[in-house]
């Protein structure tokens, strides 16, 4: 398409008598272009567009767009539905459907975070999330290994110590292994009051305690309301909630059901199998679950299943056990690394700091 500045100039120049090739060298057009002009006026200078050709993924778009109406306000990744409509038959590429998906809803903005890394075996960082609204909500553990960036989750009703130490067991078994250190944030499960006896020195739930002393791995604390201390788990609950959940949920309306805590722990062990944990990490440049067959080699045994605190034990009135712990307090000065912990079972534990 030629502009009315080169429109003009071309009437102007043949006007004076100037031949084709004359024109098309004073205006820097084709001469094609100055013939097609001369000879049809406007409308054959202009270059009608071509037919639209049918795309590969002009048979998907409809069911992309009723997944996304399905999960709305929520909004499911395009490698997600790319994996969806590729299982469905679609050959094309996932840049198409990325293209389409973008023109449907603006791109997200990435969240700078801040990343420090652990030696194999060292660290595994564990949070609990919330999923759904309403009647579906659902609570969600994740525990996520520092080096490999293996994740394990649990779906759960509650977030009571005995259904943490439950998660903690499925965690450690699926993993082969127990980390030397776990990380946590502000759990009421596993720390009753921080800096209670001192600056770094808190006081931990004396259930949670036990279990501690029992598989061999020491809790830390991240700072106050630093909570991207624990960035690798912070950053899964969002790819969490976009690549699995959303997508869950929005199947689950499709049938008519009702999401719950049976059916996504069905669903997420297969969906870390065969996704989160097969995937490349876009940090690590690698696969989870082959960097976990390294790691494991480095994680402690996995112990016995632990049974609790003795059933005959009862509590002060202050909260502290009037008894002795499952283990010998040389158990737990050996795990924890500090002088011997009077009734009170406070321990000193560094917190992280970035």
């Amino acid at each position: 398409m030629i502009s009315e500045e080169s429109r003009m100039e071309i009437t102007v120049l043949a006007k004076h008598g100037m031949s084709i090739r004359g024109i098309a060298d004073a205006t820097g057009l084709s001469r094609n272009t100055v013939r097609r002009y001369l000879r049809g006026g406007e409308d054959a200078a202009v270059r009608k567009p071509a037919p639209k050709r049918p795309e590969k993924l002009d048979p998907f778009k409809e069911y992309i767009l009723q997944r996304l109406k399905a999960a709305a306000p929520d909004v499911i990744p395009a490698v997600v539905l790319f994996r969806e409509i590729k299982a469905r038959g679609y050959d094309g590429g996932l840049t198409r459907v990325k293209d389409f998906v973008r023109g449907l809803r603006p791109e997200p903005k990435p969240d700078p975070v801040v990343r420090f890394e652990t030696e194999p075996g060292c660290q595994m960082q564990a949070d609990w999330a919330t999923v759904g609204r309403g009647n579906e909500q659902l609570k969600v553990f994740i525990g996520t290994l520092g080096w490999s960036r293996a994740t394990f989750i649990q779906f759960c009703a509650d977030e009571k110590l005995e259904t943490l130490i439950d998660c903690h067991e499925r965690a450690f078994n699926a993993f082969g292994g127990v980390p030397k250190e776990v990380l946590y944030d502000n759990m009421k499960t596993v720390v009753l009051e921080r800096n209670a006896y001192g600056r770094g020195v808190h006081r931990f739930h004396p259930g949670f305690l036990d279990y501690a002393g029992h598989v061999g791995a020491l809790p830390r604390l991240c700072r106050p309301y630093r909570a991207k201390t624990k960035g690798k788990v912070e950053r899964f609950v969002g790819y969490l909630k976009r690549s699995f959940w959303v997508p869950f949920v929005a199947t689950c309306r499709q049938a008519g059901l009702a999401p719950d805590a049976d059916a996504a722990n069905a669903a997420v062990a297969i969906w870390l199998r065969d996704v989160a944990n097969a995937r490349v990490h876009a940090t690590t440049g690698e696969v989870p679950a082959e960097r976990l067959v390294v790691e494991r080699a480095a994680l402690q045994p996995v112990p016995r299943p632990y049974l609790g605190r003795r059933p005959n034990e009862v509590s002060r009135r202050d909260g502290t056990p009037s008894r002795a712990y499952q283990h010998p307090l040389e158990t737990y000065d050996n795990l924890l690394g500090c002088i011997p912990m009077p009734a009170t079972q406070h321990v000193t534990t560094p917190e992280v700091s970035q």
